[in-house]
Parts: structure tokens; C-alpha cells; sequence
């Protein structure tokens, strides 16, 4: 992905932007197989990852760029080095069963960053999955303590998301089954409560997406914290402007905003979506002048504007 810098209301922000040509592939199957087969898997097989697949992970982890510049870090953990360092616990409060390794993503604290970490750190979890890897995003049921230890966690930074990685296994746990029925994680909002065409009173139909339609699917599909789906999506003309619909206090007691990695996980499904199929474009701040139509807890987040 190239970089280069754009000027938004009051602010300057690095944005990626996408520059592919037709028949782009990130991975050997499309991106839609990968979104659409890829689950959160909180039981592991105890098989550990293998020297060269950790190699890889590392590498593709560096080659990530995001859309908004603050520098994110994806640190890669064997389980040995936590129970050695945690007294023999790994603190997951036994939501995660099996697994021999874990990704901390660590961003610096600047403007942007959580939809930053959302963005790059989904696109790994999508490039595991790729290769038959289940992962599964941690907010708050892990303990941030005992994981901050081991990644050297800086002043200026904050570690908000941990995820297992490694191998599926094919039973369930009982809390995995029943933690996926408390949040419907097979369940999403239909496309008349996403996205809107032109102004917020009107549903974006998909006869009216054009080539867009299945990156716009592909964020529907896209997880989020506890499946709430926060993002909003506003078509106009040739520029689609992303919003966050907050759900107010939601997430307070962990001390950051959720919500907001859940709008860098939507961006980067669609950026992914389009990439693969020729569309070129590049984020923006627009600050769009909109009606929200009565919709509370709305708020601006970036614009994706075809070029």
C-alpha cells in the first residue's frame, strides 16, 4: 500500500491509499471466502506453531500498513514464556482453552489510534485465517497485567486486544458455545440498518452499490464487540463516509473506547474488498456536512473516496 498525506478538516492525517490493479489477491482463496469462513475460536488444539508459520506471522505483521499513521505493534507470544512469567497462569479467566500462543497488538496513544489497531491488527487475524489459523479478539477477558509485562508496554502506549493463534480444534468448548449464543455470533444486521444512501432517513439498496456491493457486505459481515455492529456507512455520490453509532457507556470499564477498533476492523474489510477487485481509492477526513436524521451517539470517523 502506498502512503502519502492528506488534508483533512483542521487536521493532517497519513492515510494508506489503495493503488491495486485488476486481479489483485491478498491471499491464495478471495477475501470474501476468508471473511465469510473466518469465526472466533476459543478452543485450541495444543499443537504449537511451528518455527516457519511464526516466521511468517511476523513478517506479514510487519508489512502491515494502516490508513492513519500511529505506530502499531504485534507481538507475538509463546504460552511458555506466560506461565513461566505468571506464576503457571495464563490469564484469560478460562475463556480461551488450549492455545499455545498469543498476539498482543500495541498502538501508541495519539489521535486515530484504536481504528488504527482495528485495522491492522484484523487484517492479520484475516491473513491467519488464510492459513487455517483461529484467532479470537480479547478485550476484556483477558488480564491486561499479566500481558503487559511480557511486551515491554512503553509510557506512551496501551495495549487494548490480545488474541489466541493457532489450531482449531474441532469441539467446542461449553463457554465457547455458550458465550457465541449470548452474542448471536452468527447473526447480523440486515443492509437497511448499515447503510444509507445520501442522507440518513434513506437505506442504501444494493441495486444502487454498483461495484461496491460486496465490499459493503464484507463489512457487514465484519466482527465486532459483542456483535453490535457499531459502524454506519453513508453513500454519496462516488464517496462513502463511515460512522461510528455508539452505544453510550458501553465498554467503559475497560478503560478505552471498543467500539472504535470495531470501526478499523469495518475500514479494512472494505479497503481489502475493493483491492481485490480493481477499485481504486483513499481514505479521508471530510467532516461531511450530514443530517443525522435523529440518530443518537452518531459521529464522524473517515470517508473512503473513490479515485
Amino acid at each position: 500500500m502506498g502512503e502519502t498525506y492528506l488534508e483533512g478538516k483542521n487536521i493532517t492525517l497519513k492515510v494508506g491509499v489503495t493503488m491495486k490493479q485488476q486481479g489483485y489477491q491478498h491471499f491464495k482463496q478471495p477475501i470474501m471466502e476468508v471473511v465469510s469462513s473466518r469465526y472466533s475460536v476459543r478452543t485450541y488444539r495444543p499443537d504449537k506453531l511451528s518455527e516457519e508459520i511464526k516466521g511468517d506471522l511476523r513478517k506479514y505483521a510487519d508489512s502491515i500498513k494502516g490508513p492513519f499513521g500511529p505506530k502499531v505493534r504485534l507481538e507475538l507470544i509463546d504460552s511458555v514464556e506466560i506461565l513461566e512469567k505468571n506464576g503457571g497462569k495464563i490469564g484469560t479467566y478460562g475463556v480461551i482453552k488450549g492455545a499455545q500462543d498469543y498476539i498482543a497488538a500495541i498502538v501508541e496513544n495519539t489521535e486515530k489510534d484504536l481504528e488504527e489497531l482495528g485495522y491492522i491488527l484484523e487484517k492479520f487475524i484475516l491473513y491467519a485465517a488464510s492459513i487455517e489459523l483461529g484467532t479470537c479478539w480479547l478485550g476484556g477477558t483477558f488480564k491486561r497485567s499479566e500481558f503487559a509485562k511480557l511486551v515491554r508496554l512503553k509510557e506512551n502506549e496501551k495495549m487494548p486486544i490480545v488474541t489466541p493463534v493457532g489450531y482449531p480444534r474441532d469441539k467446542k468448548s461449553v463457554v465457547e458455545s455458550l458465550m457465541r449464543f449470548a452474542v448471536g455470533a452468527n447473526k447480523r444486521k440486515p443492509w437497511n440498518q448499515l447503510f444509507f444512501n445520501e442522507n440518513f432517513s434513506k437505506p442504501l439498496e444494493k441495486k444502487d452499490t454498483k461495484k461496491y456491493s460486496e465490499a459493503l457486505e464484507a463489512v457487514r459481515l465484519a466482527p465486532s464487540a459483542s456483535n453490535k455492529q457499531p459502524w454506519r456507512i453513508l453513500k454519496s455520490g462516488s464517496s462513502y463516509h463511515f460512522y461510528l453509532k455508539g452505544d453510550k457507556g458501553y465498554g467503559e470499564k475497560l478503560g478505552f473506547n471498543i467500539q472504535r477498533i470495531d470501526m478499523g476492523i469495518a475500514m479494512c474489510h472494505f479497503e481489502m474488498t475493493l483491492q481485490e477487485e480493481g477499485i481504486k481509492g483513499s481514505w479521508r477526513i471530510e467532516a461531511p456536512q450530514v443530517d443525522h436524521a435523529g440518530i443518537e451517539n452518531l459521529s464522524y470517523v473517515v470517508s473512503w473516496i473513490e479515485i
